[in-house]
């Protein structure tokens, strides 16, 4: 499935398909073949290091990313929206991210929401396939099930919930929204930083610029 970049500016990607299938180590939720992206600046941080970097959580106001527009990838229905749960500190912290993995199956007991936080999903025609948007900032969700959007709406903000250790958003595509049951639908972006249309993927830890 072709897709346009859901944001602007200087990211890089983070699990993405184009190193290893499935992407995030699971199937589930449809998540096979599922990208992250982080926003970064000039020198490729997503957030300044700092002391509290090191050995404690961080606030996501830190991270460049955080409140960062996210856009439609494709015309499309809104199918799914969720906008109430909280954006957590961010975890860059090896003392921090272990008892933070501990809580995963906790995560995965909660649903699409507990995974995704708020999020959005974007059906393509009345059958699918459906994107989904997630990790977004709380209360930035713009739109509603049966919202029409065209590709480049905004559609939220880039935040801290759900499933992550620092504001990012994730895209994937599937072929239901039955997450128990969905399928993952490869995905590619274009234009391609070259301006190739005809499809591209980043690898993990590529820097590009959109």
């Amino acid at each position: 499935m072709l897709l346009r970049f859901p944001f602007t500016g200087r990211w890089v990607a983070q699990n993405s398909p184009a190193d290893q299938v499935p992407s995030h180590g699971t199937t589930l939720f449809g998540s096979a073949h599922a990208i992250d992206f982080v926003m970064v600046d000039d020198r490729g941080r997503s957030a300044p290091r700092s002391l509290r970097s090191v050995f404690a959580t961080e606030a996501p106001q830190r991270f460049v990313g955080f409140g960062a527009p996210i856009l439609a990838p494709i015309d499309g229905t809104v199918v799914g929206a969720h906008d109430d749960e909280p954006d957590h500190e961010a975890r860059r912290s090896p003392f921090t991210l272990i008892p933070y993995a501990l809580t995963q199956t906790r995560r995965v007991r909660e649903g699409v929401a507990g995974i995704a936080g708020n999020h959005v999903v974007i059906a393509a025609s009345p059958t699918g396939p459906y994107v989904l948007l997630a990790h977004l900032r709380r209360g930035s969700v713009r739109v509603r099930a049966g919202d029409v959007v065209r590709t480049g709406d905004q559609v939220g903000e880039c935040g801290n919930s759900g499933n992550s250790t620092e504001p990012h958003v994730h895209v994937q595509a599937s072929d239901s929204t039955d997450w128990a049951t969905a399928t993952a639908v490869p995905i590619a972006f274009a234009p391609a930083p070259d301006g190739d249309r005809a499809g591209w993927l980043p690898r993990n830890g590529e820097p590009f610029v959109v």
